[in-house]
């Protein structure tokens, strides 16, 4: 009896119930940055999305810096559009910018949802962060912050021949397009912006803080979390009331 109690005793302790939902979160802020992906989030109608940090295209940045990737939104971004408890996305941004082509790949998936998207620019939504935050159906901006709207530029290398600067030529028009395109700022307006000098230490551009980017017709709103979400509630009963006359007709 005695040797029955000792080998039971032996046995290892089952896994508490907590552990496997612990190991789960963490795989998920190491794969996808968040704790939640848009099929396990059943508390709410409303998905949040956060781009902080560097925006991560083609090349990986070094370990040092904060980096949203793009490879890790764009799944989300689809899951989001196909999972039918999801009612609106809330965009929030803090961002630098990054790589251009990831961000106008994001900025297109964005603007392409079928669902009620509202961005919000916390700290600063910079560079390739501007056509994200237009992106959506409603852009707010906090008061204090700022977004950076400069040309499209390398990494200070000499540019060699007039086919790269055509390229970057292009590739500037592709992001001056889709800004005006998704905002209220004229296309003169922007590119007074873009290549306004004396704004910028060493380099050209302007630094517009929150009301201003209201004014020149920018972002919609001045405004935080709160006002938001409520917008974003509004929008969501919106569509609700609209696909019920549609199914009435």
């Amino acid at each position: 009896m005695t040797q029955m109690n000792s080998s039971m005793n032996d046995q290892p302790a089952p896994d508490a119930p907590g552990k496997d939902n612990e190991k789960s979160i963490m795989d998920k802020i190491q794969q996808l940055g968040q704790t939640n992906v848009p099929q396990m989030n059943n508390e709410s109608n409303i998905h949040c999305l956060t781009i902080v940090g560097q925006i991560e295209g083609h090349m990986q940045l070094p370990p040092q810096n904060k980096t949203t990737k793009y490879e890790h939104l764009i799944p989300q971004i689809v899951a989001i559009e196909q999972n039918p408890k999801i009612e609106g996305l809330l965009v929030i941004l803090n961002t630098v910018g990054g790589d251009v082509e990831a961000g106008l790949a994001i900025s297109e998936m964005l603007g392409s949802l079928s669902k009620p998207v509202v961005s919000i620019v916390l700290g600063g939504g910079h560079s390739i962060g501007v056509p994200i935050a237009v992106a959506c159906d409603y852009a707010f901006i906090t008061e204090t912050a700022t977004m950076t709207i400069h040309p499209v530029r390398l990494t200070g290398l000499v540019i060699g021949v007039p086919q790269t600067f055509e390229y970057l030529d292009k590739m500037q028009e592709r992001v001056v397009n889709f800004v005006i395109k998704h905002s209220n700022i004229s296309e003169e307006k922007f590119k007074e912006l873009m290549f306004s000098k004396g704004n910028l230490t060493r380099d050209i551009g302007t630094n517009v803080v929150g009301s201003d980017a209201v004014e020149y017709g920018l972002m919609d709103e001045v405004g935080g979390v709160g006002q938001a979400i409520r917008k974003l509630n509004s929008m969501i009963s919106e569509r609700k009331d609209t696909q019920k006359d549609e199914m009435l007709q």
